[in-house]
């Protein structure tokens, strides 16, 4: 078996038996990456990832990551790597500090290749508002690869490298490990310092892991999670991420959320759910309806809270303070200027319905109001869950759409995260993975569930993989 076609959790056996090393796990991948037919990366960091191997391999002993290969979503910094966020703004920009959470990959033994595409500031739902160029789906190169996190989740599909990160606001890591055929997972809220992220909307960013199989996202997250104390929302974890070992779902209540499989959501997509909730079923779950009425009112309450976030955040991108600034006769036109040529059209959009909705007059109408829906949510969770034990939907209403396709419709476009950004208002882990295929692309199923249940997640999804057997190569990927 070719070195690229081992999990990651295979790599870390793999190398603390002595039969690989780190260098030639580095040199494999970095091949790939070389070849890059997805268009998955905007940096590589060849000769540092090198180096860092023939550290790791002189080590007396192994670090528990081993000297595995890893790449890293653009909107997370890394010193001394090119970081752009996947914006003009940011291009040339090298951080002078590591992301917590990427450190704490790096001291575990991870080994960092490069950067993955994204859209702009990750507003974008299938990475076509990446200043710098299109991922392309590797199930089919005319199609996205979902987004913000689309690079990330593509080079993982492609064998690029064995996992990845990401980062989820509304549905970044979820929506796109869906239509890319992988496990991809958003944390609790807190779990994860975003100490190094840069920001979009602060009370939903969180970061998160992609990888091909679910054992490998719990190896992941065990070494990222816990409190920084340069994250003020970062959270002590109760407990450690343990590796999911659960061959049945016995005792389990699974509830299908009713608003989010209905309406908009594509019959493909709806048959692989359906065969999935029967293999829970067979499994031993006990699978029933749950209704969360203020659901489908979670796209207009995101797309309120989360632009007013980013008009906030992103104020700091004005040529002086960060950004490259574009010569005018004074200040004020440099600010315009700056901001005007360097921001792509979403995010310029976002801005201005964020700044719209924190303005004088209309706070209470549009903010305030969507917070209020936002409590709303969170309360209908807490009831759910006081009757079962996770929350099931499809992670996407349809399978990767084609290139182009929505890129002049917005609302067609934030509608690919309809079934996701409930989760994210309601700051809860889940977890998507791959259940099926609908006309040949891949269909995620997402879980749910209470805040800190991740090992409960985990083993659930680990089972449901396992009987699924899903095959996450993409057809006529190189062997």
């Amino acid at each position: 078996m070719a070195l690229r076609d081992l999990t990651a959790a295979e790599q870390v056996a793999a190398l603390q038996a002595g039969e690989t090393t780190s260098l030639e796990l580095v040199d494999a991948h970095l091949q790939a990456v070389d070849a890059d037919p997805v268009e998955a990366f905007l940096a590589v960091d060849a000769e540092g990832a090198r180096a860092r191997a023939r550290e790791i391999d002189a080590l007396p002993e192994r670090p528990p990551l081993a000297g595995v290969p890893i790449a890293i979503k653009d909107a997370l910094s890394t010193r001394d790597i090119v970081t752009t966020s996947g914006s003009r703004m940011l291009e040339g920009f090298r951080p002078v500090y590591t992301a917590t959470c990427v450190q704490r990959l790096e001291d575990a033994g991870a080994i960092v290749l490069g950067k993955t595409n994204m859209d702009e500031f990750a507003m974008g739902s299938s990475t076509e508002n990446s200043a710098y160029k299109n991922t392309l789906n590797p199930w089919d190169h005319q199609r996205v690869p979902g987004g913000s996190s689309g690079g990330s989740a593509a080079s993982v599909a492609e064998r690029q490298v064995p996992w990845s990160l990401g980062s989820d606001t509304g549905g970044s890591i979820r929506q796109p490990a869906a239509l890319c055929g992988i496990v991809g997972m958003k944390p609790t809220y807190g779990a994860i310092s975003r100490y190094g992220l840069i920001a979009f909307a602060s009370s939903l960013d969180q970061v998160g892991p992609f990888a091909r199989t679910v054992e490998d996202a719990a190896l992941l997250l065990r070494h990222m999670v816990g409190r920084d104390p340069m994250d003020s929302t970062s959270l002590d974890w109760p407990g450690e991420i343990t590796l999911p070992t659960a061959t049945d779902l016995a005792g389990l209540r699974v509830g299908v959320v009713e608003e989010l499989t209905e309406e908009g959501v594509e019959p493909g997509v709806r048959a692989a759910l359906d065969a999935s909730l029967k293999t829970m079923e067979d499994l031993g779950a006990t699978v029933v309806p749950v209704s969360l009425p203020s659901a489908l009112s979670g796209l207009a309450t995101y797309y309120v809270l989360a632009p007013a976030e980013c008009s906030s955040n992103l104020a700091r991108f004005d040529g002086i303070r960060y950004g490259h600034p574009v010569p005018a006769d004074n200040l004020l036109d440099q600010y315009e200027m700056t901001r005007g040529q360097l921001f792509g059209p979403e995010v310029k959009r976002r801005i201005m319905l964020g700044t719209f909705a924190l303005a004088s007059g209309y706070y209470d109408q549009y903010y305030g109001r969507a917070q209020r829906v936002r409590t709303l949510i969170v309360r209908e969770f807490d009831a759910a869950f006081e009757d079962v034990d996770l929350l099931a939907s499809p992670t996407s209403p349809t399978a990767a759409f084609p290139l182009g396709d929505r890129t002049a419709d917005p609302y067609a476009m934030y509608l690919a995260d309809v079934c996701t950004i409930p989760v994210s208002l309601a700051g809860l882990p889940a977890i998507s993975i791959p259940c099926g295929l609908a006309d040949g692309l891949p269909v995620g199923l997402q879980l749910a569930g209470p805040a800190f249940s991740e090992n409960r997640l985990l083993d659930a999804a680990y089972a449901v993989e396992k009987a699924l057997a899903f095959d996450t190569r993409p057809p006529g990927l190189a062997t």
